[in-house]
């Protein structure tokens, strides 16, 4: 059996090589897809252990600039099945496995 040292060196080298955000899904306009892209980096590492925060910090930052009615999800092993409007559509994943999901109906 390995050293839980070792097995905990590993994951945190795992979490390292994979802070990058990596889009899975979008159908958002490249400006603005790069703008929420930033904004759900720095939430996500601002609340690192909220997760509610960093949506919330989404949410509100993302209807000020792009008008209301914007939704957020962020979290670990989800699924969803979601209607919203075209053009306006984030998923994207951040440090490794924390799933962000950004999109606005109304």
């Amino acid at each position: 059996m390995a050293d839980n040292g070792e097995g905990k060196n590993e994951e945190a080298d795992y979490k390292r090589l994979h802070t990058f955000p990596l889009i899975r899904h979008t159908d958002m306009p490249e400006e603005m897809r790069v703008e929420a892209m930033e904004l759900c980096v720095t939430a996500c590492e601002k609340y690192a252990t909220n997760n509610e925060s960093a949506a919330k910090m989404i949410k509100e930052t993302m209807d000020k600039k792009f008008g209301s009615s914007w939704h957020v999800v962020i979290g670990e092993g989800f699924g969803f099945e979601i209607t919203h409007e075209v053009k306006n559509l984030l998923y994207m994943f951040f440090g490794g496995n924390l799933a962000v999901c950004v999109w606005k109906c109304s």
